[in-house]
């Protein structure tokens, strides 16, 4: 058992457990459910690696489904402007100030649960050249938070009109740039920080408890509701987060 207080782990372990049923429940979502609220909790720097183990130990349970329908060309033409974006966002996840850790993160989430509450018209095709600023985006915000997805899937939707071949283009980012945050984090020590590893194994069954309550609530309830509730939880969360980085001045 790591040497943390109790309350700390019980709100570290029901911050996981709800993290990963959101992840059971819409297949996405983990992290920018989980990091926000374990921020609550510890460190941005501790927390970030910490829900990176899950996300290994997830994408290792359950495999990448549906490999023969990614987009090899698009995952290619991403690949360097991603490598760049994570170089830059763990470079700022080492240096940057707790309190700008915390309010980036805190804006990112609540900037993007407003994004999704909105009724958006159909999604017009983009050309290749938006793989610049959504790569290096993606990137950083992967390295910083784990929460590069939404930026990935907002390009990728608007190039795959496949929602299979979307789908499975995204997961299989999604699993590659958790192996390459894995040498990030363990290169820079973030991965060895005191305690993490620890909790990381104490915290594990709360993630796959997580993932079979939203397994076995997915398709029970309606997608559209089960959204809308994880970004109304995400304004919230988002907000506080604003809040404390404020404070922190």
């Amino acid at each position: 058992m790591p040497d943390l207080p109790l309350v700390t782990v019980v709100g570290a372990a029901l911050a996981v457990t709800l993290a990963y049923t959101v992840f059971g429940l819409t297949g996405f979502g983990a992290a920018i459910v989980g990091v926000p609220l374990l921020a609550h909790f510890f460190p941005i720097r501790f927390a970030v690696p910490m829900m990176l183990v899950f996300d290994l130990c997830a994408g290792l349970l359950l495999g990448l489904r549906n490999r023969r329908d990614v987009d090899r060309g698009e995952l290619l033409r991403l690949a360097p402007f991603v490598a760049v974006g994570m170089i830059l966002g763990v470079t700022a996840l080492v240096r940057a100030p707790e309190r700008w850790l915390l309010g980036v993160l805190g804006a990112f989430v609540f900037a993007y649960a407003c994004w999704s509450l909105l009724d958006r018209a159909v999604l017009r095709p983009i050309s290749a050249g938006w793989v610049v600023p959504a790569g290096i985006a993606g990137g950083v915000f992967t390295a910083l938070y784990g929460s590069g997805g939404p930026i990935y899937t907002v390009y990728l939707a608007r190039r795959l009109r496949d929602a299979i071949r979307l789908r499975a283009t995204i997961a299989v980012l999604i699993f590659c740039t958790a192996w390459a945050r894995l040498a990030l984090f363990s290169g820079t020590g973030l991965l060895f920080q005191p305690s993490l590893l620890n909790l990381a194994v104490v915290l594990l069954p709360c993630a796959v408890v997580g993932y079979f309550i939203g397994s076995h609530l997915h398709g029970r309830l309606s997608p559209r509701q089960a959204a809308r509730a994880i970004w109304i939880l995400l304004l919230a969360s988002g907000a506080s987060l604003v809040w404390r980085a404020a404070s922190l001045v």
